[in-house]
Parts: structure tokens; sequence; C-alpha cells
């Protein structure tokens, strides 16, 4: 089953549940991101150059994206 999504805000209401997750474990790391810090970056750094994701690759990118990147 194939979803689209009508635009990024869309996408990002979708993936929110992840985007919680992600966002707890860098707190448990002394990182303090939001959400939408964790979102903008992989939309950016991510998934800009892709096309025709889907959601499961999507969020396993939340979920796998290395908490490196966010202590600067």
């Amino acid at each position: 089953m194939d979803i689209e999504f009508k635009n990024v805000e869309e996408l990002y209401k979708r993936v929110c549940p992840a985007l919680r997750v992600k966002k707890r474990i860098l707190h448990k790391k002394g990182i303090e991101k939001s959400e939408k810090q964790i979102f903008e970056y992989l939309v950016k750094e991510k998934w800009s150059k892709s096309i025709n994701l889907a959601l499961n690759d999507i969020v396993n990118d939340i979920l796998d994206v290395k908490d490196d990147v966010f202590k600067n």
C-alpha cells in the first residue's frame, strides 16, 4: 500500500511518534533537540535528494540517525 503525502507538514504529523522517540533517546544522552529540529535536519541532509521513500524507510532514518550530528 502506497502512502502519499500532500506536503511536508502532513509527513511531519505522520512521523511525529517516531520523532518523539528519537527526542527521548537524545534527551537521555544529554542532547536537547525538538522533534521539529530532528525532522528539519533529516529533510535537509537525508531526504532532499530522495524520491519515493517508503514510510518505514523514513521512520528507520529517524531512529537510526547518529546522535553525534545533533551534539553541535
